[in-house]
């Protein structure tokens, strides 16, 4: 399979990946204001909290891959975004597990008691990490290593096709909390937030938005501008609406973070440090990465 071909089925692996995970990370902003959340132990509204903590840090992780493309590599095709892109998809799936554990749990507590629940998501928990690492291992087939001679500019239109997944790629984080922000708001469980965590929401709410947006920017732009057809322009102008997005849906994801902390455990530390993995991930190492290069 020759190199352009095997970025782009890891960014379609990346992209499906995501779509899995969507489902969770919307699921546990939301649950944090449903009226059954208040029965749940104070432990398990603490695990709950930890629980869409690492689905952030999994979503962020998947995202990772789509900002080295735009910032480090320019949309061109390297063995070394192909390794980067593998690891990532990797490492999102170690904090996936935990946190599909944690949903069973809260989702399971008030029915059948805290013992069974927390043997449901551990048993899903062990369940997800084998089919996801252990049978990885079982077949485990040695890839053949390719050779820098082995890379070739990447052609236009493969350019764009990777660079509209990518978009397609961060659209589902954003979307996973965007509807649920707005649902968040006529609960009655909203109303007794303090008022800065309603200001901050608010805030996030109007970040995420803006995030789909941009998102849907470089398609709209492909087919009212041009018409559908490849240009380099084009190239650069949806490269560069992709890692404008991924500005406010970070700063969208932290603060929405620190609403839901704030909501289950009073303490917003978590939403710092996710804050920090995130700017870590998108910008900070691609940059680094990029600097190193030239």
């Amino acid at each position: 399979m020759a190199l352009t071909e095997k970025v782009k089925t890891a960014l379609d692996e990346t992209r499906l990946l995501i779509l899995g995970s969507q489902i969770l990370f919307g699921f546990q902003l939301n649950g944090m204001f449903q009226d059954a959340f208040e029965q749940i132990s104070a432990a398990g509204r603490s695990l709950n909290a930890c629980g869409y903590f690492l689905m952030a840090n999994t979503v962020g992780l998947l995202i990772a891959p789509s900002l080295q493309h735009r910032l480090v590599e320019r949309g061109q095709d390297t063995e070394r975004m192909h390794r980067a892109t593998n690891r990532f998809a990797a490492l999102a799936l170690i904090p996936f597990a935990p946190s599909l554990g944690i949903t069973f749990y809260i989702a399971l507590e008030r029915h059948v008691g805290a013992a069974a629940a927390a043997a449901a998501g551990a048993a899903f928990s062990v369940l997800a990490l084998f089919f996801w690492f252990g049978i990885e291992r079982l077949i485990e087939q040695r890839e053949k290593k390719m050779s820098d001679q082995d890379e070739k500019e990447t052609p236009l239109h493969t350019r764009i096709d990777q660079m509209l997944t990518e978009s397609r790629v961060m659209l589902p984080g954003a979307q996973a909390i965007l509807g649920f922000q707005f649902a968040v708001m006529l609960s009655k469980s909203f109303d007794q937030l303090p008022g800065s965590a309603h200001a901050v929401h608010v805030a996030a709410l109007a970040l995420v938005a803006f995030t789909v947006i941009l998102l849907m920017t470089p398609a709209a732009t492909h087919r009212i501008t041009f018409g559908g057809e490849d240009s380099e322009r084009f190239h650069t102008i949806g490269g560069r609406f992709v890692v404008a997005a991924a500005v406010p849906l970070g700063l969208g994801i932290s603060l929405e973070l620190y609403v839901a902390l704030v909501r289950a455990t009073q303490s917003p530390a978590l939403a710092i440090a996710g804050a920090c993995a995130i700017a870590a991930l998108w910008f900070v190492q691609p940059l680094m990465l990029r600097w190193r290069k030239r």
